[in-house]
Order: structure tokens, then sequence, then C-alpha cells
């Protein structure tokens, strides 16, 4: 659509190879002085309803950064939220307000556009900016299925845009230093990363297919998803219960922590994915139409050995114990929780080791992407689309590994991980806590459990058992107007 536009404005005669940050002793403020930065940046929000408020107030907080558009399909939203920031938003008192964010692309002032929309509209947004020469900031997760992510991935490369992801964890020097501890062996060899979302939910209950309200536009809000009838479960926010527009907590809250349980993995499988992956879980309790389980637990090994095990449980009950963190367990028994708590075990202490920075790019989640996009520079973003891709396709294949389960009496012995003990450990927390916190009946109720996948992380497909069914599920089924291209033609 956009490839007559495959050049974008750079602000600076520096171009982007040879630029990075760590270890060069510039600050993001430097950095905007050195590339231009009193010429104003022209940015459009999309998806104003929600997370989309902290994007107004984070990137209209910034220097010389100018909101110059809102994109929303429906319109009493937009149109409230355009009356916001003309009143309080210094720069952006002329911000126009559009359904369609092509409007925005066509527009040659506009540098950057920033996505908190529903996540089917996520990779189709990247996809577009860059073939019109936009950077972009996109939401977690940067892809509702793994063929768009890649496609995605393909297109930012090719036209070399800026793509920061909305994991703002990527951002944050606190974390930076823990992962570089991981990373440089302080603690020894870490076997497993585990990521948890676990903040309390309620059910959605069950809502008629009806006509949508003349206020929206159904076609722009449904955009890629084959969804036939308007339901008002969907809008605004209980998509992310439903397959078709959303992806479950795995990857709604859960993108944040697996984002850190990748990120802290060896450099040796940096940029590749999982070799196998299993998930076993449940939408207990709440009967309503949701589809995605509000209890999980998943695992997902790699080639060096080193597996990811991710957490899921959203049933509020008395005494729910919200655990939105990361941990990291290490060969010698020792752990690590966020915030850099260690457990010892059997006598186990930290190395005295050369930390190897991790270099992040100053301002916060925010700032830096900025900083980026002004000196034209994708290395610089903190969690860039390839970062993204592998690590919302962590969470892709495990959501896989679920939908093709089948139902098996809820007890201890749904739970199969071989002679993985400790899976079967941190199993059996979740187990408990929904047998005894949540009241799930033993024998009466059943778990989802899935099946191992195999994958070849080269080619992006599953192998093996179960893999023909598993593929049909790498690639979402597209509406004719919002169709992407291959990888080869993005």
């Amino acid at each position: 659509m956009y490839n007559s536009r495959r050049s974008f404005i750079k602000k600076s005669a520096i171009g982007a190879a040879g630029i990075t940050i760590g270890g060069m002793g510039f600050s993001a403020k430097s950095y905007a002085s050195i590339l231009g930065a009193n010429e104003r940046f022209r940015i459009a929000v999309c998806g104003v309803n929600g997370r989309g408020k902290s994007h107004i107030s984070g990137l209209g907080g910034l220097d010389n950064v100018e909101i110059a558009y809102l994109v929303d399909p429906d319109r009493l939203v937009l149109e409230n939220r355009v009356a916001e920031v003309r009143e309080n938003v210094e720069n952006s008192s002329r911000v126009k307000g559009v359904a369609d964010v092509r409007r925005v692309l066509d527009d040659k002032n506009i540098d950057a556009i920033s996505v908190a929309t529903p996540n089917n509209w996520h990779s189709l947004m990247v996809i577009w900016a860059a073939q019109a020469g936009k950077h972009i900031y996109v939401e977690k997760p940067a892809s509702h299925d793994v063929y768009e992510g890649r496609v995605a991935l393909a297109a930012a490369e090719k036209y070399g845009i800026v793509v920061q992801h909305g994991t703002q964890r990527r951002s944050d020097p606190k974390w930076a230093q823990l992962i570089g501890e991981i990373r440089s062996g302080k603690y020894g060899k870490m076997v497993v990363s585990h990521g948890f979302a676990c903040k309390p939910r309620a059910g959605i209950g069950y809502k008629p297919n009806t006509n949508p309200p003349p206020h929206l536009d159904w076609n722009l809000w449904r955009g890629p998803s084959v969804v036939d009838r308007y339901n008002e479960n969907l809008v605004h926010y209980n998509w992310h219960w439903f397959w078709q527009v959303g992806n479950g907590e795995l990857n709604n809250q859960g993108t944040h922590q697996l984002d850190v349980a990748y990120w802290a993995l060896d450099p040796e499988v940096e940029n590749t994915h999982p070799v196998r992956v299993m998930a076993i879980g449940g939408r207990f309790l709440w009967d309503d139409q949701g589809e995605t389980p509000n209890t999980m637990f998943a695992v997902a090994e790699f080639k060096n050995g080193q597996r990811v095990f991710f957490n899921v449980r959203n049933v509020n009950h008395e005494g729910y114990q919200r655990e939105v963190t990361n941990r990291f367990y290490f060969e010698d028994g020792g752990r690590l929780h966020e915030g850099g708590d260690y457990f010892s075990h059997n006598g186990s202490q930290p190395r005295n080791v050369q930390v190897k920075e991790v270099p992040i790019t100053p301002g916060g989640n925010y700032g830096s992407f900025v900083a980026a996009c002004r000196a034209g520079n994708p290395a610089m973003a903190n969690g860039n689309m390839r970062d993204a891709h592998y690590s919302c396709t962590l969470g892709h294949l495990m959501n896989i590994s679920y939908r093709l389960g089948k139902e098996v009496p809820f007890n201890a012995k749904a739970g199969k991980f071989g002679d993985d003990a400790l899976a079967f450990e941190e199993f059996m927390k979740i187990h408990e806590i929904a047998r005894d916190g949540m009241g799930v009946p033993v024998d009466q109720a059943n778990y989802i459990v899935g099946p191992w996948l195999e994958f070849d992380g080269e080619a992006e497909h599953f192998t093996g058992n179960n893999s023909v069914e598993a593929n049909r599920l790498l690639f979402d089924p597209r509406r004719a107007e919002f169709d992407i291209p291959s990888p080869n033609s993005v």
C-alpha cells in the first residue's frame, strides 16, 4: 500500500550505522541536542480508550513533541479525548481526530505513530507504518499470531524504521542490571526463567450478538479479525479473552513477564525459539463466554536445555496472592526473585564475576523511543521488533498447545512433565491454589492438557505429533481489506 514511501524523515546528518549507547557516556538529553531535537516531533496515538491514555500522557509530556492525531473507531471516545488533549497537552492544541490510521500514514508531516489498539491490529500497524516510512511504538504483544509477527519484523528491517515494543522493563536500568548479572553467571547456570501474570479478574458473563452502536465504526474496530457480529463483550476491553482478537492473560499482562523471562536466557539462545512447549490450565468457576484460560501453567524448552515456565492465575478468592513478577532458578538450587532478592540453597552463593553491561537508551520507554526516532537508529530502541517477535512467539506457542488440549479430570495426575521434577513442583503450587483457594472440585472439573509440541525455530513451524493442527494456528484467518503480504514481499 505504501511502497512508494520507503524513505522516512531523518532529523540528523548522523546515519543509523555506528550509533550505540552503552559505554559512550551520552545521555538522552545530549543525543537529542546532537540530533536536532529542536525540530518538532509529530506523532499520532492510535487507540485512545484505555492504554492509549498513557501514551498521550507519556508522549505529550516530552519536550517538543506534538500529538498531531488521535485515531479511534469509536466517535464518542475520540471526540472526548481530542477535547482533553487540546486543553491539557502542551504543543498539541491542534490535534485532529480520525477513525482510520491510513489517513495518518498518508500525512508526510507525521514522524511516528503509537499503537494501543486491540492485539489484532498491532502487527498490521507495524507493517503499514514501515511501508509509509513512519516509526512506531507498539503496545504488547507486538503480534496476534506467529506469522504476522514475522512479517512485521521483515517490514521493520526492510524499511529501517524504529519499532519499540511496549515492554517497559526493557527501559528500566534496574532490570537491565539484573539481566546482566544473570547472563554473566553471577548466580551460576540458570536453568529456569519463570514468569507470573497472576492478577485478580472476574468473569464477563454472556452478552448477545447485536448491531453495533452508531458511534462505532465496526468495520475498523474488528479490522483484520474474522468476527461476524458485534458483541458488547468485545468492546472495549473484554476482547482480550477471545482468540479472534486477543491472546488471553498469557500474552496480555503476561507479555511483560514473558519478555523478561526470554531476555534473561543465555546469549547462545538469543533470537531463537523454544524447541518444544506444552501448557495445562482451564477457565474455572466463571460461567461465561470468554475463551481463554484464567488458570494456566506452561513450559518451554530451548536448545541449550534452559526452560521458561509461566503461570496465569486470575480467579479471585479469599486470601488471593497477586503475583506479577519474575523468578530465576539456578543449577545449584539458588533462586533469584524480582528486585534482586537471592535465596541460597545448601550454601549456594552469588559469584564474584565481571558483569557484562546490558545497554539501554535512557529516557524511559517513551523518551527512549523519541530519542531513537530523532537519531533514525532502530538499534537504540529498548525492545525492538526482533526482541518483540521472539518473546511474543514464546507466548503464542504456549497458547497453541493449550488450544489443542484435551479435557482430563482436575487432579494432580493431570500435570505430566516426565522427569522434570521442578516443573511438577511449580505445577502443584498452582494446582493446590486452584483446589484449596478457588475451590475447584477434584475430579469434578476438568483441566485442559495441551500436548508437547516440537517446534522448528528456523522454519517457524511445528514438526512431529500434532503438527498439522498446530501449524494451522500459526496464522489467523484475515479479512481481505486488512490482509498482509508475505515476509519476502512486504
